[in-house]
């Protein structure tokens, strides 16, 4: 299993294989919250709950942090009915260690309950489909570990939200490849 080796500056976490931070180092939450909240209209999806459907389903690539999962779980629980459950996929191909997560969400205290419930869950040891029930089943994470492209392939599940996240395009050229977009247009 290939971890991430993220370098810690001033308490951000760093990718010196991709050249690039994991977050904003301005305010992660509010980037999060301006291009992934805002712009899928989550606040307003999550609060109308469709008697008819009764899960939500987002797709991420690049879980990175969990800084993503940590702001739409917070939305989630505020917004939806408590009958219903978030399915969240999120691939990685480079996992932080249990210690790098901790330390990373160490960043945003308005986070931590939902931070701690993650991380008493945290455990990839391996490629493949891992899945974490959190918060008594409401919020299912099946964090996909390995390659995008064969991970997306596998997934089955239909989609409301993409979170087209990771490092930028000109940085990690295989996270925003035609095939990996043929995947997600699938």
């Amino acid at each position: 299993m290939k971890y991430a080796k993220p370098e810690w500056r001033d308490g951000q976490p760093y990718s010196a294989e991709f050249d690039d931070v994991y977050f904003s180092a301005d305010n992660g939450v509010e980037e999060t919250e301006h291009v992934f909240v805002k712009h899928n209209q989550l606040l307003e999806r999550f609060a109308s709950s469709d008697t008819e459907k009764r899960q939500f389903v987002i797709a991420e690539t690049g879980f990175g942090s969990g800084l993503n999962f940590l702001v739409a779980v917070k939305h989630w629980l505020e917004l939806s009915d408590p009958a219903d459950c978030l399915y969240f996929y999120s691939v990685e191909s480079t996992p932080f260690t249990l210690d790098d997560l901790m330390l990373a969400h160490q960043a945003w205290p308005e986070l931590k309950h939902i931070a701690e419930a993650l991380q008493q869950q945290y455990q990839v040891a391996s490629y493949g489909f891992h899945l974490f029930e959190l918060f008594a089943g409401r919020v299912k994470l099946i964090l996909m570990i390995g390659d995008v492209e064969v991970m997306l392939t596998q997934m089955q599940a239909p989609v409301d939200a993409w979170f087209l996240d990771g490092f930028a395009p000109g940085l990690n050229a295989d996270m925003w490849g035609r095939h990996v977009f043929a995947q997600i247009q699938r």
